[in-house]
């Protein structure tokens, strides 16, 4: 795909990359799934993002979740299927439609069903597939030729299996019960579609009178519209103060209906005034002590959310109109005891945004509890499905064993059709509650049973109403890959392996799924279930509509690539689950967090640049396998494959924040600051060949690494250096997506070198800051000297001793212990006899050795013995000692200390004291010290210092000042005084360390 490297841009362009990877790995099926190939499956199902939506935060980050872990099992060689689709969306697709026919006049019901559904099929076609546009944006490796619409027929035949087989075995249902409804979607909604919400409201007292005129009773409400569909009166039976009453009856205002008190556990004595009023029609727990009681059911609510005629003279109002009215008439009619403020919860339709209204009604239901029950014998005996983090596993098991019978039919048009057909021949052409019924895969089906039943002549209609969207969504981990049918796919990919979603969708979909594959598969639809937090804005709060504080990712990606933006996201993860913050500059639409992601992309841009045009044209492969020569070569292997070791470890256990930031961490400090700039000069054209060969096979081998290594983060432009450092031609289908994951070699792991190095790396840091301190000029050559009492240290400072003084700009490099003793590479006055009596010791020594062999090879087998023991000797010392340079340099340097030149030796100076015009720091044990005199003005630097002084020391004082002042203290806001005094510890801070330097300086 890319050329040369002279084509290579000098600055990473992410947009045009970006969609020209995208497009060339979705012409050439590189993400198809074949479940012929060989390896262990690694399956995923996309939690199906509704076709009305577009794409948000929450779709970001939970996409590039997804996308790190298929992206890695792929290149780990595991089968993978990423299978992607999007769900209809009843609720919302249908009352989007509503509204635009109500612009122009008409309803639905005006339009006709079959106009409705052509309209809202000719809606998906045009812009159905705005969200699946947008997350092809995000690069997600999913196979695009089995994506999935729960509308779909294959679907559509899933579901009808699913309804026909759970009726049949009874567990389906139609019967009368009180649910959660909706005025503003006039539909039914799931317990799980309701969000409570707490609100300040009132709770209003009235006097109902007793029917024999002997005094009345007090009850409170916060819905006295009810009042009108009242049917008896609750006292708890125990209670002393209305035991008396039990049985007799009251008057009920307004309707001057005669309604019985009766007794009833359930009632608590100690709220409110221990009596309460009893609407069976309209709340879930007098809907139960309606039934214990035998109390008649009064429904005054018509669908949408208006009194029906069963209110008087309240009819056709809207239930908060009526209930001002209703609370006017009792103060008029002298029934108002008292109004309160009451701040309580009220249940909130999770689509329609309206409070929803108990109401009794006819519908579908599911009997949850066979299902429920299956699902918590896996969890309970299998661990099935594994929650991470694991804290959600007794959440989820909660949410099983409180699970009431499933309301699953929608009063709505869009979505899958009950498949249940109605005799309405029976019943006067209508649909009516006692209307019987059949059910049925396909309406010829229905007839056949139908005309069996009740003869030549009846009269089908299926039901008008559709399924609840969960019904479908719950069948998708299996219904996608072919179930009921029994397929390759089915058989491969099931169950799938990870599901990743939010925490806040378990009880609406996980749970769902579990049942439904436990009845219908007899296995869990997956094995683990990955629980990421949410993402939350730059205060730290949720991002919503209604506040109005979400953060467009589009926006992002176009101002910083789409990989900046999902290495961020991913990145911020700290521990499975957490939610993240991002940051973001809301007058400016810029985020400094993404922004750093994009300097981490450049950073990798420009290393990669720098190395291939190092490597003479040649690519990795051509270079081969490297082998260290130098000590630094030992250090980045050991910690290359140390990271590969701990980013397989990361991820395997869903640590892909942890992971992201090592690599982040090993790219651009190890590999970039230190590395590269280590072996710059044995790239020059006039180094030694052999060194000049090892640093470039070392470069791109480990470059060539890396890119697999973060390709599961940031997958576009790992592809494109990767093409360019392999130099794929131009029609090549070979692409990094399909490269094998670096593996760790466990003998090239040293921690002890990695110990080692960053002392010497702390060392040139410590030295880089002392000259920044200083203000010394960045070319300016220093004098370090170096103080330990650790002969370990001084030994480690030594053998690194080039890559200081290359890296620190240091020209003169003195290592001493503390007391000035004998230091690494000193310098002796009886070095040279010590040398002459090492060589006379030396041939006496081998005189003698000669000498006794001689004699020992006299003796029998003796001489045999010992040439083989002294040739395994030999072999030993040789490999250990010779074959290296390091290992040659060491040994010689035990016996002929390295002699003393301008350029790399140790001098022996005596330790300058802070008095002397210096500048000391401190790296372990190890003291730095770097004379000033002659490389810096001190008087200059005096006055800098002493002005910085001053400044610190009067800020210092006005916080104090500030701090001192009662007033601010007892009424500024506490994050304004704690800012206050912060600020005061870091003034007092930085006037110290000024003050050292200064002493230094006198």
């Amino acid at each position: 795909m890319t050329a040369t490297i002279l084509n290579l841009p000098s600055l990473y362009e992410p947009f045009s990359t970006e969609a020209k990877w995208q497009k060339f790995w979705e012409e050439n099926q590189v993400y198809k799934a074949d479940p012929n190939h060989g390896g262990e499956p690694y399956c995923v199902v996309i939690p199906p993002p509704n076709v009305t939506g577009s794409l948000h935060m929450g779709h970001a980050f939970e996409s590039a979740l997804i996308d790190v872990l298929v992206r890695y099992h792929r290149m780990r060689g595991r089968n993978t299927l990423w299978l992607p689709g999007t769900d209809h969306a009843s609720i919302a697709v249908h009352t989007m439609l509503e509204k635009q026919l109500k612009k122009e006049g008409k309803t639905r019901y005006e339009l006709g069903r079959e106009q409705f559904l052509e309209r809202a099929k000719q809606w998906k076609a045009e812009s159905g597939g705005f969200i699946v546009n947008q997350l092809r944006r995000l690069g997600v490796s999913v196979d695009w030729t089995r994506e999935r619409f729960t509308l779909d027929e294959g679907l559509s035949q899933a579901v009808i299996e699913a309804f026909t087989r759970l009726y049949a075995e009874g567990l389906i249902y139609r019967g009368e019960y009180l649910v959660n409804w909706c005025p503003a979607t006039q539909s039914a909604v799931s317990d799980v579609e309701v969000e409570n919400q707490e609100v300040n409201g009132n709770l209003w007292h009235f006097r109902y009178p007793l029917s024999d005129g002997s005094g009345y009773v007090e009850v409170a409400t916060t819905r006295p519209e009810t009042m009108l569909g009242d049917t008896g009166v609750a006292v708890n039976p125990n209670d002393e103060r209305y035991k008396h009453l039990i049985g007799k009856t009251v008057t009920l205002p307004i309707m001057q209906r005669e309604i019985p008190i009766i007794g009833d556990e359930f009632v608590d004595p100690t709220f409110g005034t221990g009596c309460v009023k009893v609407t069976p029609a309209h709340d879930p727990n007098d809907f139960e002590m309606g039934k214990r009681h035998n109390l008649p059911f009064i429904n005054i609510l018509n669908k949408d959310g208006t009194l029906n005629t069963n209110a008087g003279e309240f009819q056709g109002q809207d239930r908060f109109v009526a209930r001002k009215n209703v609370v006017a008439r009792l103060e008029a009619d002298g029934f108002l005891v008292k109004v309160e403020d009451y701040k309580h919860t009220v249940p909130y339709s999770d689509r329609g945004k309206v409070p929803i209204e108990p109401l009794l009604s006819t519908q579908w239901f599911v009997k949850i509890r066979p299902l429920a029950d299956q699902a918590l014998e896996f969890l309970d005996q299998k661990n099935s499905p594994e929650f991470v983090p694991q804290r959600w596993t007794k959440v989820y098991r909660d949410w099983l064993v409180k699970l009431k019978d499933w309301c699953i039919s929608r009063q709505l048009w869009w979505g899958h059709q009950i498949p249940a057909w109605y005799a309405v021949s029976e019943t006067n052409g209508q649909i009516a509650d006692n209307t019987p019924f059949v059910v049925a895969k396909s309406a010829e089906e229905a007839w056949e049973k139908a005309k069996a039943q009740f003869g030549e002549n009846v009269q089908l209609e299926q039901d008008p109403d559709v399924l609840d969207t969960w019904f479908s969504s719950g069948l998708w981990p299996f219904s996608t890959l072919g179930w009921p049918q029994e397929t390759q796919d089915l058989a491969t990919y099931y169950p799938t392996t990870t599901l990743v979603t939010g925490f806040d969708i378990i009880f609406f979909w996980v749970a769902r799924m579990t049942m439904m594959a436990g009845h219908f598969t007899g296995k869990m639809p997956f094995n683990d279930v990955y629980i990421h937090g949410l993402v939350l804005d730059e205060k730290g709060q949720k991002m919503s509509k209604t506040k109005g504080n979400g953060i467009d990712p589009l926006l992002l990606i176009d101002k910083y690539g789409t990989d900046a933006l999902r290495y961020t996201l991913v990145k911020e993860v700290v521990g499975a689950g957490q939610d993240i913050r991002l940051e973001y500059d809301r007058k400016k639409d810029e985020s400094p967090s993404v922004e750093a992601s994009r300097n981490f992309a450049n950073k990798l841009w420009n290393a990669a640049r720098f190395v291939m045009m190092n490597l003479d044209g040649q690519t990795p492969q051509q270079l081969g396998q490297p082998i260290a020569a130098e000590l630094s070569d030992r250090w980045i292997l050991s910690r290359y494959h140390q990271v590969i070791k701990q980013t397989i470890n990361y991820i395997d256990n869903y640590g892909l924040g942890e992971a992201a930031k090592g690599l982040y961490e090993f790219i651009w400090g190890d590999f970039c600051d230190w590395y590269i700039e280590l072996v710059k000069s044995r790239l020059q054209q006039n180094a030694d060949p052999a060194s000049r060969r090892v640093a470039q096979q070392i470069l791109a081998h480990i470059l060539e690494g890396i890119l697999k290594l973060l390709h599961p983060f940031m997958p576009h432009i790992t592809e494109e250096i990767w093409q360019t450092l392999t130099q794929q031609p131009a029609d090549s289908q070979q692409t990094l997506s399909l490269q094998p994951y670096p593996q760790a070699d466990s003998n090239l792991i040293n921690p002890e070198i990695e110990t080692e190095f960053e002392l010497l790396i702390e060392t040139i840091r410590t030295i880089r800051n002392l000259r920044a301190e200083a203000d010394i000029k960045p070319g300016a050559k220093v004098t370090a000297n170096l103080q330990s009492e650790n002969a370990r240290e001084r030994q480690i400072i030594n053998s690194g001793q080039v890559y200081i003084k290359d890296l620190a700009k240091v020209e003169t490099l003195t290592i001493n212990d503390k007391e000035n003793k004998q230091a690494v590479g000193e310098k002796t006055p009886l070095k040279g006899l010590k040398t002459i009596g090492l060589i006379i010791v030396a041939i006496v020594f081998t005189r003698l050795a000669y000498s006794v062999g001689y004699a020992i090879d006299e003796v029998p087998l003796f001489g045999t013995f010992f040439e083989l023991i002294g040739f395994i000797y030999s072999t030993w010392f040789i490999s250990r000692y010779l074959l290296v340079a390091d290992a040659r340099q060491q040994f010689w340097a035990k016996f002929f200390p390295p002699a003393t030149d301008n350029k790399h030796s140790l001098a022996t100076q005596s330790q300058p004291e802070a008095s002397e015009n210096a500048i000391a720091g401190v790296v372990g044990t190890v003291q730095v010290v770097i004379p000033l005199k002659g490389v810096v003005d001190i008087e200059v630097l005096r006055a800098k210092l002493e002005k910085s002084l001053n400044k610190a020391e009067a800020e210092a004082q006005s916080l104090r000042g500030r701090l001192s002042n009662a007033k601010f203290v007892d009424k500024a806001p506490k994050d304004v005084v704690q800012g206050a005094r912060d600020a005061l510890e870091e003034a007092e801070k930085q006037a110290e360390i000024l003050r050292v330097r200064l002493q230094a300086l006198l």
